[in-house]
């Protein structure tokens, strides 16, 4: 029903910007929520930031002031800015998504919920 397609991650010196983004397509209807989690080697996932198709955010307390999370709503595509990367921002990350179907040009409520397959961030110092 939908596809997440995650893209822009690889290796980055520390204090160093990236910029993922998740491209979702299928039926979508409309963006309930879409949102980056990650996990390092060794743990557990964890929230990094969300995003409401109305533009709501929210973000781990570790990556306030350093990573902005956006949505195009037209092009059903979050993005995650990140910026004075730092070593234990390494980890693969994982976009998720939450949407309301189309059912031909309408909604019943449906949705849908799901995850990308992750992309990795290395940051080396």
């Amino acid at each position: 029903q939908v596809q997440l397609v995650e893209s822009g991650g690889g290796l980055v010196q520390r204090g160093g910007s990236l910029r993922l983004s998740c491209a979702a397509s299928g039926r979508i209807f409309s963006i309930n929520e879409m949102g980056w989690y990650r996990q390092g080697t060794g743990k557990q996932r964890e929230l990094v930031a969300v995003i409401t198709g109305g533009g709501s955010t929210n973000y781990a307390d570790s990556v306030k002031g350093r990573f902005t999370i956006s949505v195009d709503n037209a092009k059903n595509t979050a993005y995650l800015q990140m910026s004075s990367l730092k070593a234990e921002d390494t980890a693969v990350y994982y976009c998720n998504a939450e949407f309301l179907l189309d059912e031909g040009g309408f909604s019943d409520g449906s949705t849908w919920n799901g995850w990308g397959s992750g992309t990795l961030v290395t940051v080396t110092s």
